[in-house]
């Protein structure tokens, strides 16, 4: 009996558990491909060290049906980050590795689709940033260098 009940259990953890293999999971691109993608994990590998997020900023092009949402650096490239777009919870969220804040936490003024923006100082050497949602959104997302600048388009 116990031993059965053992391997129930054990059976019925990986229901509980992140499945990465079922997880779309990207390289973000320094272009804009124009897929918009509702879920998954994307990433970019960097060199860049100490980098400083110096802004973040929003604009809405009617006739392209789509927000921007451009995250500014001090830097000529972006650097190392991991993110997430959880559909469940109606947010991205991205981790910037060895990053900084500038000096005033950037706040986002006017957006469509976004209702709450938050910056956490997980370590004093990695940044994460919370994009609430306000509804069910997709989501194109690359970088720009000279200056460096993470692009969300949101749809």
């Amino acid at each position: 009996m116990m031993r059965l009940l053992f391997i129930t259990l054990l059976m019925s953890l990986p229901v509980l558990a992140q499945n990465l293999m079922e997880e779309r999971i990207w390289k973000v691109s320094p272009r804009k491909k124009s897929i918009f993608l509702d879920s998954g994990v994307f990433h970019h590998n960097s060199d860049s060290k100490n980098v400083g997020i110096t802004s973040i900023r929003s604009a809405s092009t009617p006739g392209l049906g789509y927000e921007r949402v451009v995250v500014d650096f001090n830097s000529a490239t972006i650097p190392k980050l991991y993110g997430h777009i959880s559909p469940k919870d109606q947010k991205v969220t991205v981790d910037f590795f060895d990053a900084t804040m500038a000096s005033n936490r950037p706040t986002l003024n006017k957006s469509k689709n976004v209702k709450e923006i938050d910056f956490i100082n997980v370590d004093g050497k990695s940044i994460t940033m919370e994009l609430s949602m306000k509804g069910k959104t997709s989501f194109d997302i690359f970088y720009l260098e000279n200056p460096g600048r993470l692009v969300i388009d949101i749809r």
